[in-house]
């Protein structure tokens, strides 16, 4: 039986992973903020929930201890973030980001990855086929965001593409620490979610489908890559 942690599952695309993936046999862990929401979650797609705020490291710890007094975890995704909002839910941009802005979602998107995956490495470790899959975005293409042609060069904020690209590093630093393991980023689409006002273009149930795809990878599978639904990215 394959063990899966999904942080901020409570809802979006880390609630419809779970779903997907309790239905493809994996024990998940529904892994939020709020034991309220959390718990409902995981009634609701037959998995266990495991209160975890990324940006806590006593919650993390706590969490780390209890996935591994229940057996281990063999698949971590990395999939809480969040996004900056101004006045009028606008996303600020260069002229108007403030340091503790770009701070307050590098906690999340970045250090709350790094933070949880150093918890659950132990565990991981010891599974036989260890998968990590980092919850970026297309967004996080210094490529794309420096192509006058592509989507992606129009959007205006700084702190949110800033902490995909980090995450993009991350991941290719990672894999290439634990070859054992596989270890990708994974840019879902422009997906509607409350982190985006519900504006995104494509279902959940669309957006998923590279996340679900990369946490049930073999050790054959690729490592230190960055993936959309159609095969790999740019960086």
């Amino acid at each position: 039986m394959t063990t899966t942690l999904i942080t901020g599952a409570n809802k979006g695309l880390g609630f419809e992973t779970a779903r997907r993936l309790v239905a493809a046999g994996h024990t998940v862990y529904v892994g939020a903020r709020d034991a309220e929401r959390g718990r409902r979650a995981a009634e609701q797609v037959g998995a266990r929930f495991v209160q975890l705020d990324v940006t806590d490291d006593t919650s993390v710890e706590a969490a780390a201890k209890t996935v591994e007094a229940d057996g281990g975890l063999d698949v971590l995704v990395n999939n809480a973030g969040i996004e900056t909002r101004g006045e009028g839910n606008s996303v600020p941009g260069a002229a108007d980001l403030t340091a503790d802005q770009i701070r307050t979602v590098f906690d999340t998107n970045v250090f709350g990855v790094v933070r949880v995956t150093h918890a659950f490495l132990p565990l991981l470790r010891r599974s036989a086929a260890p998968v990590v899959v980092n919850v970026s975005s297309g967004l996080g293409s210094l490529t794309h965001l420096s192509d006058p042609d592509h989507p992606g060069h129009f959007y205006p904020g700084v702190a949110y593409p800033a902490s995909k690209t980090a995450v993009n590093a991350i991941t290719v630093q990672y894999a290439k620490a634990f070859p054992d393991m596989r270890i990708n980023a994974v840019e879902p689409g422009f997906t509607a979610t409350d982190l985006n006002g519900r504006t995104g273009t494509q279902t959940v149930e669309e957006g998923v489908e590279i996340i679900v795809r990369m946490a049930q990878v073999g050790a054959d599978g690729p490592t230190g890559g960055y993936f959309d639904a159609e095969g790999p990215l740019p960086w």
